[in-house]
Formats: structure tokens, C-alpha cells, sequence
């Protein structure tokens, strides 16, 4: 039996054996990296439960217009090799962004540096946010993205609450330790003799929203009181 809490770690097991049982967690795309050839049918020796659904794209971008309702241009970042699966999230926030009255656009970037010449270039048209997609790039480079944001005075929300411990705007995602604990109901089942292949890939059933004051003051932003009431966490 094999555990994998991320997509390079599943993929780095599954390049070693195809025939031991894999369960994993907190994965952002496990079909589309090819972990698994379907949610409900995985198929192989792998099975666990995904981080999110793409749908989440658009609550991401309904919680960052209801912060900074003054939003109208919205830059998705991302990094193609490390989040293959972009394009999936984006059209949930294009399909969204009519009714909330922005626009929603894609930037792909492979380095800080890119990063950093992208972000400026949105910034300079006023009214700009960003919305930092789930994957290793902006959770590995997140101190570099939350400075940037800030020194652009771009509103942003990510995937992750450690965005916001670390000084980011908002965050909105699944509780991860809640995915962990579920894990170990696959890993009992299979030790018990059942295949990965016959157990389906689940999605989370548990989300956080948390908020930093702090960066939110900096920013000139007054967040609603029944946005700070619905938030799991307010760091001030």
C-alpha cells in the first residue's frame, strides 16, 4: 500500500508500479493528470480524493468581486506544466463572469519572472484582480505571488488558507486535514481486500473561507459584515 498527498507524488509512484494500491489525497485534477481514467470508474491501482471541483472557479470569483466590488478585470494564474487542467477552472469563471459583470482571462506563466512581468502588465489598467489556480507553482512560489499582489494592489483570493496566513487577501478551498481523514477510510477498505479500481474518486464535502483584515485594510478594502460572518477564520 502507497500514500500520495500530491499530483507529482501519485504521478512519481505510478511511473514505479502499476499493480501496488495507491491511495491519495488533496489532488486538484487527478483525471486530467491521468491518475485515474474517471471519477466514478478510476481503472488502475490508484484511487483517493480530489481537492477540488471546477465549478469552484466560480465561487472564487463570486467571493472576490464581494470583496472588491470595484473588480472588473480578473487574471486566472497559472502555470501550464504544473496545471495542465487550466482550462477546465477557466471556463467555469468565464461562464460566471457575465452575471458579475468582469471579464476573465488566463495567464500562463512557467517562472517568477514571468510572473512577476504578467502581473504588472495587468496591473497597469485599473479595476484588475487575480485568482491564484491551485497548483504546485503558486503554492511553491506563493511568497513571491502574495508580495506581487500586494505591491500591485491587486485583490486576489486563493486555493489555500496558508496564502492568507503568509499575508494573501482571501482564500476559499477544501479543508485539507478533512481529506487526510477520509483517506484512511479507502486505505482500511483496501487492506481489507478491495480494489482501487472499484472505489471512486470523491470530492470534498468540507470548504474554508478565510480572510486576512490586515491585508484587506492595505488594500482600502472594507469587507462586508456578512462575508467576515460566513468566514471560518478572520486573521486581523
Amino acid at each position: 500500500m502507497l500514500f500520495g498527498g500530491s499530483t507529482s507524488a501519485v504521478l512519481a509512484l505510478l511511473r514505479e508500479t502499476r499493480t501496488i494500491p495507491i491511495v491519495f489525497t488533496n489532488l486538484s485534477d487527478p483525471v486530467g493528470t491521468g491518475v485515474v481514467a474517471s471519477f466514478a470508474r478510476p481503472g488502475g491501482n490508484a484511487t483517493g480524493f480530489a481537492a477540488f471541483e471546477y465549478s469552484v472557479a466560480g465561487k472564487w470569483l463570486e467571493l472576490l468581486k464581494e470583496v472588491a466590488p470595484a473588480t472588473r478585470r480578473v487574471a486566472l494564474v497559472f502555470n501550464p506544466e504544473t496545471a495542465p487542467y487550466a482550462h477546465y477552472y477557466l471556463s467555469f469563471m468565464e461562464a460566471a463572469a457575465p452575471a458579475l459583470g468582469v471579464t476573465a482571462n488566463a495567464v500562463s506563466v512557467r517562472t517568477v519572472g514571468e510572473m512577476e512581468a504578467a502581473l504588472e502588465a495587468h496591473a497597469r489598467e485599473a479595476d484588475g484582480a487575480l485568482i491564484a489556480l491551485p497548483d504546485g507553482f503558486t503554492l511553491v512560489h506563493r511568497g513571491p505571488l502574495i508580495a506581487l499582489a500586494a505591491r500591485h494592489r491587486l485583490p486576489a483570493i486563493y486555493s489555500y488558507r496558508t496564502h492568507v496566513i503568509e499575508g494573501g487577501l482571501l482564500s476559499y478551498g477544501s479543508v485539507t486535514i478533512d481529506l487526510y481523514r477520509r483517506s484512511a477510510s479507502y486505505v482500511d477498505r483496501i487492506l481489507k481486500g478491495e480494489k482501487p479500481a472499484d472505489l471512486p474518486v470523491q470530492l470534498p464535502t468540507k470548504y474554508e473561507t478565510v480572510i486576512n483584515l490586515k491585508t484587506a485594510k492595505a488594500l482600502g478594502l472594507d469587507v462586508p459584515p456578512t462575508l467576515l460572518a460566513r468566514a471560518d477564520e478572520v486573521i486581523e
